[in-house]
């Protein structure tokens, strides 16, 4: 008679299972962050294969050479990059002030209206050149830091573009390469959860996507509508950061009313939060589910567990590829379910 009854034991092997698969993971993470220079372009460079994927095999389909349209295809990336990151600098650069002196004028009317309660938020915005020049001081003792940093992303960048472009060019390769490291006989299961996950991936870029244009389109005809000054370049960044699902929306969101209360007013700035509310309830409830729903499925607490735990390993690196790589663990452990979660019927014993 065994010691434990089989329940106990039952859960005593997951414990041990769900260890060792925090261990590999724990060892994974760990061993990332050692090789972050290399590790982060080839996962940026994926995220860009799986979204430029079918335009680059469009254009081989018609007949353009696959290192031709491969080239084609970065240039068209940076171009649009480029031009959007250059976009919102200068619309944030343009109304950055305009903000400050709003922010100035709200504290000093809430201060007026209650009083005590709203001095420190007066003086906060007094002092705001203050704080601004002692943490620019800070920041003026760490330069050689942050231009090693911003070296290093630069380099990053430079290298994930050229994996783009390889791995573009020689995708049709893949297949053939993971079949012969495979060992054993796993070659077909292998393939099958590699393209399972790539899928994945691709569909969850291609309707983060589609979803990011048209909240963007419709936050920029919104604002273009109530002459918000910088539509465009808001447009610009709420369409970057709708890869980072909930917190981006939340950010460029919170810009867009900040610019329009700088600029139009209380009124305005009150319209512009409706506009952005309403393109995020359409997004939840209408966008989200028709798109996504043919793309991967994930659940949303999936999600926001996803980026917290991104977030606090990579911040915002974290937070822009937690969610990727856990649509194509699900895709992965979806492919495993297919093939191995239905065990054979039991014979009876009539």
């Amino acid at each position: 008679m065994p010691l434990l009854p089989d329940p106990v034991r039952r859960v005593a092997a997951w414990c041990v299972v769900l260890l060792l698969v925090a261990g590999v993971g724990w060892v994974g993470v760990r061993l990332c962050a050692e090789f972050r220079t290399a590790v982060v372009p080839v996962l940026l460079a994926l995220l860009g294969t799986a979204l430029l994927g079918p335009l680059h095999r469009r254009m081989v389909a018609a007949g353009m050479h696959r290192s031709l349209a491969a080239g084609l295809t970065c240039v068209a990336v940076v171009a649009v990059v480029g031009g959007a990151v250059y976009i919102v600098v200068a619309a944030l650069i343009d109304t950055g002030d305009q903000i400050i002196a709003s922010l100035r004028a709200a504290a000093r009317s809430v201060a007026q209206h209650f009083g005590a309660a709203g001095t420190g938020l007066d003086d906060l915005a007094a002092n705001a050149r203050t704080l601004l020049g002692r943490f620019g001081g800070t920041a003026a003792s760490n330069v050689i830091s942050g231009v090693s940093v911003v070296g290093e992303s630069i380099a990053m960048a430079v290298l994930a573009l050229l994996l783009v472009f390889f791995f573009l060019r020689d995708s049709h390769r893949a297949v053939e390469t993971l079949r012969t490291v495979a060992p054993g006989n796993t070659a077909d299961t292998l393939e099958a959860m590699a393209r399972r996950a790539y899928e994945a991936v691709e569909g969850f870029m291609r309707g983060t996507t589609l979803i990011a244009l048209i909240d963007a389109t419709c936050i920029g005809i919104g604002l273009l509508i109530l002459r918000v000054p910088g539509a465009v370049g808001l447009a610009a960044l709420v369409f970057i950061t709708a890869y980072i699902p909930y917190l981006g929306a939340f950010l460029s969101g919170s810009v867009a009313v900040l610019v329009a209360l700088a600029d139009r007013g209380f009124v305005i700035a009150l319209w512009a939060l409706g506009v952005v509310i309403g393109v995020q309830v359409l997004e939840g409830h209408v966008l989200q589910p028709v798109i996504q729903s043919r793309t991967v499925q994930m659940h949303p607490a999936a999600v926001m567990l996803a980026i917290t735990a991104g977030a606090s390993v990579a911040g915002i690196l974290g937070m822009l590829l937690s969610v990727p790589l856990i649509a194509a663990a699900f895709g992965v452990v979806q492919e495993l379910r297919v093939r191995y979660g239905t065990a054979a019927p039991e014979p009876s014993d009539s």
